[in-house]
């Protein structure tokens, strides 16, 4: 009975801040024709009104993003051409970012370069842990165990460590950055309630990433124990 409830507890723990998350986002994406631009043309606004007009206003289907390398702001297709409150909220969110690096903002550029490297490590665990069963049964040794548990550390702790700094970044963008510039007259007074929930239901889907890694540590950790 205590196993059922665990799991149960961490499925909610896992899946219910993204489900949360999303229905946040879909209840306010209904179009508002009172909004004077679409959320790409409010990102162009303000990354030309903070002094960034070398900063591009893109499209994606890779999710909405800052990229630092190449300096633009990467909106879907929903948000980049809609006129919903969610559309206009990220955008107000992606730009934030974009403000973070033109001011040198630490904690950015930290995570840009753990990125990469995080990238690194999970594609080397990924092979080693699709070797390690084939050294085992070649040789029956336990170096074939050690390896798999090497590979589950470089793939499963870099991605929490990620997470972990993704986390804060994410926090400074929405409420240091992108609350007060929604708040100076670019939204009136009855939207501010919903930006600042679809900019908390933004943030929780970067704590459930960071649970679900960490648990995947914790497992390889558990292992280590036996």
């Amino acid at each position: 009975m205590i196993f059922i409830v665990l799991i149960a507890l961490v499925v909610l723990v896992l899946f219910l801040p993204s489900w949360w998350a999303g229905a946040v986002l879909r209840r306010h994406s209904v179009e508002r024709q009172d909004y004077p631009g679409t959320g790409g043309e409010f990102a162009r606004h303000l990354l030309d009104r903070y002094g960034m007009g070398h900063v591009k206003v893109e499209v994606t289907d890779r999710g909405d993003h800052y990229d630092p390398r190449d300096k633009a702001v990467r909106l879907s297709p929903a948000y980049l051409d809609g006129r919903s409150l969610t559309a206009v909220t990220v955008a107000a969110h992606e730009v934030g970012h974009a403000i973070q690096d033109h001011k040198g903002y630490g904690p950015l550029a930290l995570r840009s370069r753990l990125v990469g490297m995080a990238q690194g490590a999970e594609k080397l665990g990924a092979g080693l842990m699709m070797f390690a069963p084939v050294l085992l049964l070649a040789t029956r040794a336990p170096a074939g165990g050690l390896i798999m548990f090497l590979a589950g550390m470089m793939s499963f702790g870099a991605a929490a460590l990620v997470h972990l700094v993704t986390l804060p970044v994410e926090l400074d963008a929405s409420y240091r950055r992108a609350m007060p510039i929604l708040a100076s007259g670019y939204l009136p007074k009855q939207d501010l309630g919903p930006a600042r929930r679809i900019l908390t239901a933004c943030a929780f889907t970067y704590v459930a990433a960071s649970l679900a890694s960490m648990l995947n540590l914790w497992r390889w950790l558990a292992i280590l124990r036996r």
